[in-house]
C-alpha cells in the first residue's frame, strides 16, 4: 500500500526534529537499515546503510548549532517526496570546510526522499546552496 502524503510528512518532520536536537540515533532510526544516503558534494560521495550515514550526521552536528528547518514546499509522488526548505542556525565548527566562527547562517536545502513501504526513508538525496553558505562565511 502506498504511503499517504501525511505519512511522508510525519516521517520527514520527525527526521528534521531529530536533526534540530542533534540526535544522531534518532535521525538514523528514521532511515532503513540499507538506506542510500547522498549529500551531493560530500567528500565520501553516497553512503549505504545507517552506519554509513552516521559520520555525516556526527560531523554536521559538530559544525552547526541551533538549527531550524522551515519547509517552503513539498511535492509528492508514489513513495517519494521533494522537500524545499530553509535551514537557519549558527555555524560553530567547520561546516562544509569553512570556518564558522559561531556566525549566523541560513541556506536553502532540497531533499529528494524515497520511502520504504514501512515508511522509513530508503534514499535521502540532499542538495544545498553552497554559494549562500560561502557568502555568509567568508574566509579571511
Amino acid at each position: 500500500m502506498a504511503l499517504s502524503q501525511e505519512q511522508m510528512d510525519a516521517k520527514m518532520d520527525a527526521h528534521f526534529g531529530f536533526e534540530a536536537r542533534d540526535d544522531v540515533e534518532g535521525v538514523l532510526a528514521t532511515l532503513t537499515h540499507e538506506v542510500e544516503h547522498d549529500i551531493v558534494g560530500w567528500p565520501t560521495g553516497p553512503t549505504h546503510g545507517r552506519e554509513g550515514a552516521r559520520p555525516f550526521y556526527e560531523t554536521l552536528f559538530g559544525d552547526l548549532a541551533d538549527g531550524r528547518i522551515e519547509t517552503k514546499k513539498r511535492l509528492y509522488g508514489d513513495g517519494f517526496m521533494v522537500d524545499d526548505s530553509f535551514w537557519r542556525g549558527r555555524a560553530v565548527g567547520m561546516p562544509f570546510g569553512l570556518q564558522g566562527r559561531d556566525r549566523p547562517l541560513e541556506f536553502r536545502l532540497l531533499h529528494v526522499v524515497e520511502f520504504a513501504p514501512d515508511g522509513d526513508i530508503s534514499r535521502e538525496n540532499v542538495w544545498l546552496d553552497l554559494a549562500a553558505i560561502m557568502r555568509q562565511l567568508p574566509q579571511d
